[in-house]
């Protein structure tokens, strides 16, 4: 009984280190993502001289090879976009295209700020 009981003991010792290291490694797979993702669009950007309409484009023009998974709402659909203030295109009737990306979740990281606005 001892012995469980001193298992019990470490156990609940352990989980909260548990926990955060696992939100720890979703967060930097979550920086890894948007930074490969950003890197891409902005490759895309300077190639056609316009940000890509959707994530999509950039996936159909092999800028990625897929869409990634958001590591925090595990799905690859919620993906916040922020479009172009102003075209870079010479041409001023070009659409406006992606020009950031965000996850799609509304938790709060370990330091104190919103996943949303990485």
């Amino acid at each position: 009984m001892a012995v469980i009981d001193l298992i019990l003991l470490l156990a609940v010792f352990a989980l909260p280190g548990f926990h955060s290291a696992m939100v720890h490694a979703r967060e930097m797979v979550l920086r890894e993502e948007l930074f490969a993702m950003r890197c891409q669009i902005d490759r895309f950007t300077q190639d056609y001289e316009r940000g890509p309409a959707s994530l999509e484009e950039s996936v159909e023009k092999e800028y990625l090879g897929a869409l990634p998974v958001d590591p925090l709402t595990g799905s690859n659909a919620t993906w916040q976009v922020d479009t172009e203030t102003a075209t870079v295109s010479l041409d001023p009737s070009a659409p406006a295209g992606i020009a950031d990306v965000h996850s799609g979740s509304s938790d709060t990281a370990l330091d104190g700020t919103a996943y949303s606005t990485w």
